[in-house]
């Protein structure tokens, strides 16, 4: 599988770092940074993109990507996919995206979420893009700060079809 994982803002730029280590083997990803991101992150991915690289394959609805994720998603940036505004690589690549109808996930990560970031995120839900904030599962038997976010991590991967093992499973027990 081919990954687009794009990182834009600042804070909640270690969750998507994290997501990218996280990634199976079998996962190729291709990394775009917003210059905010960027400054946090310096060397880490194969595949790195700037996001003023509008030029780069992940700008074509031919370079052949399985799904995008974008985690943390700016409100900036999300702004900009609803209103079909592609005037960087995250956006293009998001648009590319959306019209060539292959999953997207985007994790916004500000909140409370403002009334123009739910209407922003209705419409792209209804596009078909799946809107994941970060939001921890209280359920999920999580003891440490890194449990949760594999959990969240997990919970994306899962959206995306991407096999893991990174939170456990519900299990139904047998009924005696």
């Amino acid at each position: 599988m081919k990954l687009a994982v794009a990182i834009t803002g600042a804070s909640g730029v270690q969750l998507g770092i994290k997501a990218l280590r996280s990634l199976p083997s079998g996962v190729t990803p291709y990394a775009i940074l917003s210059d905010h991101a960027e400054t946090v992150l310096e060397h880490e991915v194969a595949h790195r993109y700037r996001n003023h690289d509008i030029a780069a394959p992940l700008a074509s609805g031919s370079f052949p990507i399985d799904a995008m994720m974008i985690a943390p998603c700016s409100m900036n940036t999300l702004a900009k996919i609803a209103c079909g505004i592609a005037d960087n690589l995250v956006t293009r690549a998001a648009a590319v995206t959306i019209k060539e109808r292959r999953p997207l996930l985007i994790a916004p990560r500000e909140m409370p979420f403002s009334a123009i970031a739910l209407e922003n995120m209705l419409k792209l839900s209804r596009l078909g893009v799946i809107v994941a904030p970060p939001v921890p599962g209280y359920y999920s038997d999580c003891e440490t700060l890194e449990d949760m976010e594999n959990f969240i991590i997990g919970k994306w991967f899962d959206l995306l079809g991407i096999e893991h093992a990174l939170y456990r499973r519900w299990k139904m027990e047998a009924s005696e």
